[in-house]
């Protein structure tokens, strides 16, 4: 059964690989500044490729768009990570999100293995079932409509080849027998699963595979943007571990604030203040209260139109929270 950390809050950042970062150099910087200003993490968004156009609703941002539909620019995210290993030390490299049916299920094992072997065992396989239709299809992946029962085959799957000596797995969507899946990873029993999403499958598939829960903070179906809601949310995965006789507090909670940070305060939900903006007080305390409302992780999204401002906004949240909470 997976494990959590146990370890206090800490924070990273999540990035998508578009714009000024899809660019060697740029996302070399990025990841280098993030380890020196002491965050734990770096997250890369999973795409493959962006349809032309879609008529599917993003659910993370008020007007449904996803950000990356302007350019369609990505990098594949699990070389990107094995990339980012060779000019870090220290920085976990996370997945944010894989989508797992993208890719056969041997194949990704494989890339997520040698991305912790490259990384001396830093690399957190953040995963998701996906909401692009236009890219499962562009990819040969099995159906758009079943991705839910792929996600979670490949999952056990990925387990099977990371920890047995004699893997094999006979299923609907994956049968592999008669091989010899080697190396080991670095991370034992294998890399850390932090499961994306905020359904009731997404609870479940944490009880089942993860070593954490990583919702994003504004899905606009299920809202977790104020601490009282992600602790409703806590709730809810802790109510389904329960059910499953796993023990909650073997599951940490990694949350994806996906706003804007601001030095200003900006309006939030139920007429308060949203969180992360206003004064370095302010997010202090909005640490906090996520904090006692059950995360052990912020992820931050501070991507900027060029890199300097990204640099600029990095260091000041760095040296106004991280270095104080």
């Amino acid at each position: 059964m997976p494990e959590a950390t146990g370890e206090q809050m800490d924070f990273g950042l999540h990035f998508g690989t578009r714009g000024c970062f899809a660019s060697r150099d740029n996302i070399m910087a990025l990841a280098q500044q993030t380890e020196a200003l002491g965050y734990a993490y770096l997250g890369v968004a999973d795409h493959v490729i962006a349809p032309a156009h879609t008529d599917q609703r993003y659910a993370y941002t008020a007007d449904g768009i996803w950000p990356g539909a302007a350019t369609g620019e990505c990098f594949d995210a699990i070389a990107t990570l094995a990339f980012l290993s060779a000019c870090t030390d220290r920085v976990k490299l996370l997945t944010s999100v894989a989508v797992v049916p993208h890719r056969p299920a041997v194949l990704a094992a494989k890339l997520f293995l040698t991305a912790d072997i490259l990384s001396g065992g830093r690399v957190i396989a953040g995963v998701g079932s996906g909401w692009m239709k236009e890219e499962f299809e562009a990819l040969g992946a099995p159906p758009f409509a079943e991705r839910g029962a792929v996600t979670d085959e490949y999952l056990q799957a990925w387990q099977t080849l990371w920890t047995q000596p004699q893997p094999a797995m006979h299923g609907k969507y994956t049968q592999f027998g008669n091989i010899i899946f080697a190396p080991k990873p670095v991370a034992r029993p294998h890399p850390p699963i932090w499961v994306g999403g905020e359904s009731p499958a997404a609870l479940r598939r944490t009880v089942q595979f993860g070593n954490a829960w990583y919702p994003v903070s504004n899905n606009a179906h299920v809202p977790l943007n104020t601490p009282e809601r992600l602790a409703e949310g806590v709730g809810r995965l802790h109510r389904a571990a329960a059910k499953a006789k796993r023990d909650p507090g073997s599951i940490d909670v990694a949350y994806l604030w996906f706003l804007t940070p601001s030095a200003t305060a900006q309006p939030g939900p139920d007429s308060r203040r949203q969180l992360f903006t206003g004064t370095a007080a302010d997010m202090l305390a909005d640490a906090a209260a996520l904090a006692k409302a059950g995360a052990s992780h912020v992820v931050l999204y501070l991507q900027r139109p060029s890199l300097q401002e990204t640099l600029d906004v990095m260091q000041r949240f760095a040296e106004e929270v991280i270095r104080k909470a």
